[in-house]
């Protein structure tokens, strides 16, 4: 199991404390698997800095792909609608 440092701005970082948002999107650029855990450190984009509050979470799922092989929908509907991430319980 891997430990996985990553920046999250501070709205984001609030929702997640929160428990309200239970999910992260990110670019697929590092690899990260189901029961790794992942630390987020809350990052002030706008001074570029660490406010130094820090959450971590275990990864129970991970579901990696790239727009063109979503195969649900048109490459136009996806380009003229986005996309939408939907947290359940």
């Amino acid at each position: 199991m891997a430990i996985i440092k990553k920046k999250i701005w501070l709205e984001y970082f609030d929702a997640i404390a929160s428990g309200k948002k239970k999910f992260e999107l990110r670019l697929n650029d590092f690899d990260i698997k189901e029961g790794d855990t992942l630390i987020l450190e809350e990052w002030n984009n706008k001074k570029k800095n660490y406010t130094g509050r820090k959450i971590e979470k275990k990864i129970t799922y991970v579901f990696k792909f790239k727009p063109d092989e979503l195969t649900f929908w048109s490459k136009e509907e996806v380009t003229k609608k986005g996309l939408q991430i939907i947290s359940i319980e």
